[in-house]
């Protein structure tokens, strides 16, 4: 739904304000979606694996340690720059029930939520525990 031209009216008021008060933070702001940049990175990290790969494997024709050690180096931080992107790339979120705090999760019990409103997963321990306790009692 559009914005009447009031609105827009407000709102470039409110960016200019912004800008005259933080102009860094704006320019942070205005930089674009983040999820583009993380899925930059992700590709950049996918390209990086399979360039150590190549490097991996032209070290292992040509008998030479460094070059198969470089490779590895080069193909093992393209795996970690695609993995600590993924999730922002993808826009993938982390399943959890939905509610306000202390609502009634999808089981039936209570979601804790620690700082932010943002639901706390209880530790394995805590969730093979009740599942065994929940299959014993059936």
């Amino acid at each position: 739904m559009p914005l009447s031209e009031h609105e827009q009216r407000l709102l470039e008021q409110i960016e200019r304000a912004l800008v005259d008060d933080d102009p860094k933070f704006a320019s942070s702001v205005r930089t674009g979606d983040r999820r583009l940049k993380a899925r930059r990175k992700l590709q950049l990290g996918a390209l990086l694996v399979l360039v150590g790969l190549a490097v991996l494997v032209g070290g292992a024709v040509a008998p030479s340690v460094p070059l198969g050690v470089l490779g590895f180096l080069v193909m093992f931080g393209g795996a970690a720059l695609g993995v600590l992107n993924y999730r922002s790339a993808t826009g993938a979120v982390e399943p959890g029930p939905a509610g306000p705090a202390g609502s009634a999760g999808p089981r039936g019990g209570s979601t804790a939520r620690g700082r932010g409103g943002k639901p706390r997963r209880q530790p394995l321990k805590n969730r093979l525990e009740e599942r065994f306790r929940r299959r014993y009692d059936q």
